[in-house]
């Protein structure tokens, strides 16, 4: 099973594209290091207020794949730097 999941983002108290990417790097090498998590910023790449990350997970049921992409979602719920909008779920 893979699943896959796009969400947006709102970043707050950045000042630049500068301060956005090393947030991203963070967020996204704390993600990647808690499971089996692949992950990319998709769009917005100029806005520094605004993000869409992609993850994709595969695994043998989807019950294990669905907790992989919530483990990855509660972990940019808890960044105090931005806030998750828009999330689609995607199963394959």
């Amino acid at each position: 099973m893979i699943g896959f999941v796009r969400c947006e983002c709102i970043l707050y108290n950045l000042h630049s594209l500068k301060d956005k990417r090393s947030v991203l790097k963070r967020l996204m090498n704390r993600i990647s290091q808690s499971g089996n998590i692949a992950l990319t910023e998709a769009d917005f790449h100029d806005l520094w207020q605004r993000t869409a990350l992609e993850m994709v997970t595969v695994s043998k049921d989807k019950v294990q794949a669905e907790k992989e992409l919530n483990r990855a979602l509660k972990i940019i719920d808890s960044h105090g730097d931005l806030e998750r909008t828009v999330t689609h779920f995607e199963w394959l």
